[in-house]
């Protein structure tokens, strides 16, 4: 009888090989996720098991083709199957295969059909019937599209990247003119646009068909989102790469601009038209969802200009209300990566957020009979709510009160975790940076630049030491919209929310912010402050990252399609405006300071286990409803609990649900109880008993366990119950614990064991020490 590891080397290898597939073609045990990461109490995570098919058969360098999953002898040659058709699934593979060394089983996503084998497809044979599928037309066409993808150095690209590549440049070589891919943020869309269009353009693919590379415009609607992929992503492309700014340069391949550089304006025509408008072969339209395609926008006229071109729009955010227009400009996804799947694969960091809720805004303010605001004007009797707050009406206190807030829980946690706080405009934006600077005086005195407000007319120059890994200042920076979008800031612990959001593609934009993962500065999930309900509101809705119910798409002309029901309102009244009020001057808004506010309610919100929702339980219930659903009594868990071995399970199982027993205890006002009884008073109602007190209980019920020892000996187990009392059951562990202050006193290792007539002896009486212990 074979394991799978000999069926691996004794049967596949040698049925693949004589299928015609070489060692270039196979990559045996590749991981292609990085496990979901599963936070365990306030710093410590899980990572959950990661994906590895047994084989993955790639008919090109740059094309998977087919998975196989292998199964021991003594198991039927198709049950793997499942797990291969899942892996292709989500490999964006069409052939999947499952085999026990003598038989093999074929699963065809083209055909949808089941047959057994008696040997594998060759790679040319598999070719033959995924290219009739790809309808790619041409061999000339296949050639590009088979040519091998350039990783970036230091970067393999993740099996979603090639999936996503490789569905564009499908796309565009069936002719297809708008493209979109919907990427969740921090999964490389960047990378992404370098590939398609470097394989472009080193294959001389154009869309006339000329002897030329192609003519390529990258475009955005913000500067750092030109000038970092230029000169970084972008620079092995070299002199071909230009930045249209002033005037059109013609005679380079790979341009870069952003729209406001070459659109239209009262002042001038648009550079834009200084290029033919069968000038350009792809376009590729970054961050598409901020406005590029409606009516009303200049993206919407280059966009029109340069018909001719393939135009491939990148965006993060799925269809919603308030992105109608890009997709119906693009048309729907040619692939989709969304963050829930990005935070199971554990690409993305999860996140746990902290629902805060002012007083002011719990019970509203509404001014007194004829009260005037700080500039001596009379406030409209009304009452002015969460969404009215810095938008018709600043309270300085509330704002104080936010500031207070974020200073504490920064410094209960990390005074230097990277923090970007969402204000209504750019004028709360600098009254945030001013009380927050006050509530921390004590770091901004060492360091003047902790907190900064980065806008669009000022606060830039301090956006790339913000972005730098290695640099702490500045830590905490405040802002409008101007960093909701593409500003890539790898170490971003918090993100808080000190406005209203309506908008879900904003709201994606602003929770981006922290979902990358940084494993070199240790970071692997961020935090929410929600002062106004939008995370915990927008979380909830049941558009958040799921797939929205499509109608119809109908592509006349355009694509045009029919989209779910509305999302949410526009924001009432636009940041930065002038608020215009019946009777008054035009103002922006009525300012007062009022009384101190606090906050009347604090409520944290974690990932469910399975990574799909928000909920908000109390701890120790979590953990009573977790410990309940794997044993059924206080008695089957204890049964588990006193060997070693079975009570390391434990602690993974629930560091797996998210469980940390230091916090349970903290939480509990426990730390000198034992785990055992904490997790059995949570679970199952029973009373608490400390350590001390279990092993009291031992020594005056069992004292003919210590007295079948020698002198030596019962004086070694009296240490490690010692050690127990003092630190817990981590304290059996030997021979480690041996090594331990007072134990070395007794002897070495080595002469500890020989007074306890050898290691085997010893861990026996450390065992029935251990069940003793537990007995009750």
């Amino acid at each position: 009888m074979s394991t799978e590891a000999d069926t691996c080397r004794l049967y596949v290898l040698p049925k693949l090989r004589d299928g015609g597939w070489t060692d270039e073609h196979i990559q045996e045990q590749r991981t292609i996720t990085k496990g979901r990461i599963v936070v365990v109490g306030d710093r410590k995570i899980y990572r959950k098991e990661l994906k590895r098919p047994d084989y993955l058969l790639r008919y090109s360098p740059s094309l998977m083709i087919a998975v196989v999953e292998a199964k021991a002898d003594f198991k039927g040659p198709g049950d793997g199957l499942q797990k291969a058709k899942e892996y292709a699934q989500m490999l964006d593979l069409k052939f999947a295969y499952s085999t026990n060394g003598k038989g093999i089983v074929e699963h065809n996503f083209l055909t949808g059909k089941e047959r057994a084998l008696t040997a594998f497809p060759s790679p040319s044979d598999l070719w033959a019937r995924l290219s009739g599928h790809l309808a790619i037309p041409g061999q000339e066409a296949a050639d590009r599209y088979l040519t091998p993808t350039r990783a970036a150095p230091g970067k393999p690209l993740r099996y979603y990247q090639e999936n996503a590549i490789n569905r564009a440049i499908q796309a565009i070589l069936r002719g297809q003119t708008r493209v979109l891919l919907t990427m969740a943020t921090g999964t490389g869309k960047t990378d992404v646009a370098f590939h398609i269009c470097s394989k472009l353009w080193r294959t001389q693919w154009n869309i006339r068909g000329e002897p030329r590379r192609p003519r390529i415009l990258f475009l955005a609607d913000r500067t750092f989102l030109v000038d970092d992929p230029k000169d970084k992503t972008f620079a092995d492309f070299g002199d071909a790469r230009w930045k249209i700014q002033g005037k059109a340069k013609k005679g380079r391949e790979m341009y870069f601009a952003t729209y406001q550089a070459i659109a239209a304006d009262p002042t001038r025509s648009g550079i834009y038209r200084d290029y033919p408008p069968d000038y350009f072969d792809l376009i590729v339209v970054d961050e598409c969802h901020r406005g590029s395609s409606n009516d009303e926008s200049n993206w919407r006229d280059i966009l029109t200009y340069f018909s001719s071109a393939i135009q491939l729009g990148m965006t993060a955010t799925p269809l919603h209300d308030d992105n109608k227009d890009t997709y119906a400009w693009f048309g729907m996804p040619v692939y989709t990566y969304s963050l829930r799947q990005g935070i199971e694969d554990g690409f993305l960091a999860p996140y746990r957020v902290h629902r805060i809720v002012p007083d002011i805004d719990a019970t509203g303010f509404r001014p007194l009979p004829g009260e005037q605001d700080l500039h001596g004007r009379d406030i409209p009797d009304q009452e002015y709510l969460t969404p009215d707050f810095e938008r018709l009406l600043s309270h300085k206190s509330r704002t104080e009160a936010m500031a207070r807030s974020i200073a504490q829980y920064l410094q209960s946690t990390d005074p230097f975790a990277k923090t970007i706080v969402f204000c209504v405009d750019m004028e709360h934006a600098e009254q945030m940076r001013l009380a927050i600077s006050n509530e921390c005086a004590e770091w901004v005195r060492r360091d003047p630049n902790y907190v900064v407000r980065i806008v669009a007319e000022d606060g830039k120059q301090y956006l790339s030491d913000f972005r730098d890994v290695e640099k702490t200042s500045p830590t905490i920076v405040t802002t409008s919209r101007l960093l909701s979008t593409g500003v890539d800031v790898p170490t971003c612990r918090v993100v808080v929310l000190a406005r209203v959001i309506k908008s879900m593609t904003e709201f994606k934009q602003i929770i981006g912010r922290g979902t990358r993962v940084r494993e070199d500065c240790q970071k692997y999930f961020f935090t929410i402050l929600d002062y106004t309900g939008c995370a915990t509101r927008l979380f909830a809705d049941p558009s958040f990252d799921g797939d929205p119910v499509l109608e119809t798409v109908t592509p006349i002309g355009k694509p045009v399609v029919e989209l779910p029901e509305k999302v949410g309102d526009p924001d009432p009244v636009p940041p930065d405006c002038v608020l215009v009020i019946p009777g008054e001057a035009q103002l922006r808004k009525f300012y007062v300071d009022g009384e101190r506010v606090e906050m009347a309610a604090h409520v944290v919100y974690d990932l469910d286990a399975e990574g799909r929702r928000l909920r908000a339980v109390s701890y120790t219930d979590y953990v009573a409803e977790k410990v309940g659903k794997i044993y059924r009594s206080a008695e089957d868990l204890r049964s588990h609990w006193t060997r070693q071995e079975e009570r390391d399970s434990i602690f993974q199982a629930l560091e797996e649900r998210g469980i940390d027993l230091g916090e349970l205890a903290d939480i509990a006002k426990q730390p000198d109880a034992d785990p055992l009884d904490l997790l059995c008073h949570v679970a199952f109602n029973l009373p608490i008993k400390t350590r001390r007190e279990r092993a009291e209980q031992l020594k005056k019920n069992k004292p003919d366990f210590f007295r079948a020892y020698s002198k030596t000996a019962r004086e070694v187990l009296e240490a490690i119950l010692e050690k127990y009392v003092e630190i817990g059951p981590s304290e059996f562990r030997v021979p480690d614990v041996l090594r331990v202050k007072p134990l070395p006193q007794y002897g070495t290792p080595g002469e500890i064991m020989t007074a306890f007539g050898g290691p085997e002896k010893l861990g026996q009486a450390v065992q029935e020490l251990q069940e003793l212990l537990y007995a009750s």
